[in-house]
C-alpha cells in the first residue's frame, strides 16, 4: 500500500512558491530579520512570522478592544479581534485567487491592528495630541520589535506599518496591499451590518447605488466585492478595484462616515472615550511608578513609556484603571436593542 503522506520540509514549500504569480513574494527572496536566525525546519519564514503574531499577548488582548461600537453591550458586535481574522480571510482570498503568497498575507493580516489603542481611533487621536504623528500601524511593528520582540521579517514589517491608505510610503508588496483592500472591504462590510444591529441605521437607509451593487446587507457584500477587485486585477495586471465598484466603496464609506462614525450618537461615547484616555496619559506622566516593568521600554523617555502603556490597554482595562486611580468614568456602553 503505498504511502497516505508525504512531509514537506521548507525546501519544498519554497520549491513551490515558485509556482506562484510572477509578483509574488518568495520566503527565499525575504529581505530577512533584523537579527539572522537558524531557519525553521518546517516553515517558511513569513509562516513563522504568522505563528509568532498568533501567540503575541498583544494579539490577544484585540478581543477586548473597539472596532467601532464602543464598549458594546451585546455579544455580536465587532471587536479588534474578529476584525483581524475578517480581514485575514478575505486577503487570503485575494492572494490565492491572484497566485500570491497566502503565509505573507495572513502574517500581516493578522498583525495588522495588533498597535491600536483601546477604544479605536478616538484612543489614537488622543495619542496624536501628545506624539503628533502617532499611528497604530507604526505602534504595531514597535510592540514587535521593542515591546513584544519577535523578530519578524522585513516585509511583515512593512505591511503591518502601511496597511492603512493614508500611511506613506505604501507597503512593498502585492501581499500587502491585498491586505489594505480587505482590510477596507471588511470593516464598510461588517460596520454597516453593526450600525443596522444598533439601530443607528435601517436596510432602506444604505444608498441605493451600493444595494444595486452589492445587494441587501449580508455575506454577500464581500464576495461582490472581492470579484471586483480579482477580476479587474487580472484584466489589467495592477492589484485595484474595477471603477465603478471602487466609486461605489467610496460613496458607501462617505455615507457610514456621515449617518455611523461621525454620528451624534457615537460621538458621545467618543467624547467621552477621549476624555477618559486623555486622563490615563496624564495621570501616568505624573505618576510613572505605575507602569508596570514588564511593559516598558526603559531607555525611551517618559512620554514613550506612557503612551507604550496606554495603547496597549484594553477598552475595559483602561476604564478599570481610570476607575481606580483617576477617578470615575461616564457612560460609554452601548445598548443592543
Amino acid at each position: 500500500m503505498p504511502a497516505q503522506y508525504m512531509y514537506r520540509d521548507r525546501s519544498i514549500r519554497q520549491v513551490q512558491e515558485e509556482q506562484l504569480a510572477p509578483a509574488a513574494t518568495r520566503s527565499r527572496r525575504s529581505r530577512g530579520r533584523a537579527t539572522p536566525e537558524t531557519a525553521d525546519r518546517e516553515r517558511t519564514c513569513f509562516e513563522v512570522d504568522r505563528d509568532r503574531i498568533l501567540h503575541a499577548k498583544a494579539f490577544r488582548r484585540l478581543k477586548h478592544k473597539t472596532q467601532v461600537f464602543i464598549h458594546p453591550d451585546g455579544d455580536h458586535y465587532v471587536t479588534r479581534l474578529s476584525h483581524a481574522l475578517q480581514v485575514t480571510q478575505v486577503a487570503r482570498a485575494i492572494a490565492a485567487a491572484l497566485g500570491l503568497n497566502e503565509p505573507l498575507v495572513e502574517a500581516i493580516a493578522i498583525g495588522h491592528d495588533v498597535g491600536h489603542t483601546p477604544f479605536g481611533h478616538a484612543g489614537e487621536d488622543v495619542l496624536a495630541e501628545f506624539i503628533p504623528g502617532w499611528q497604530h500601524g507604526a505602534q504595531g511593528v514597535r510592540i514587535f520589535d521593542i515591546l513584544e520582540p519577535v523578530n519578524l521579517t522585513w516585509e511583515v514589517r512593512d505591511g503591518i506599518r502601511a496597511h492603512t491608505w493614508k500611511v506613506t510610503p505604501p507597503p512593498s508588496t502585492p501581499e500587502a496591499m491585498c491586505v489594505r483592500w480587505a482590510d477596507r472591504i471588511a470593516y464598510l462590510t461588517h460596520d454597516a451590518r453593526d450600525a443596522i444591529r444598533a439601530g443607528l441605521l435601517a436596510p432602506s437607509d444604505l444608498p441605493d447605488a451600493v444595494v444595486a451593487a452589492l445587494g441587501p446587507p449580508g455575506g454577500g457584500w464581500i464576495g461582490r466585492l472581492l470579484r471586483g477587485l480579482v477580476d479587474h486585477t487580472l484584466a489589467t495586471d495592477a492589484l485595484s478595484m474595477e471603477p465603478a465598484m471602487a466609486g461605489m466603496m467610496h460613496e458607501l464609506r462617505a455615507f457610514m462616515f456621515e449617518r455611523v462614525y461621525l454620528s451624534p450618537a457615537l460621538e458621545a461615547h467618543k467624547d467621552a472615550v477621549i476624555a477618559v484616555t486623555r486622563r490615563l496619559v496624564e495621570y501616568h506622566l505624573e505618576h510613572p511608578e505605575h507602569v508596570p516593568d514588564s511593559y516598558r521600554e526603559h531607555d525611551a523617555d517618559r512620554l514613550r513609556q506612557v503612551a507604550d502603556y496606554v495603547a496597549g490597554m484594553t477598552d475595559r482595562y483602561a476604564l478599570s484603571t481610570h476607575a481606580q486611580r483617576v477617578g470615575p468614568v461616564p457612560a460609554t456602553r452601548l445598548r443592543e436593542p
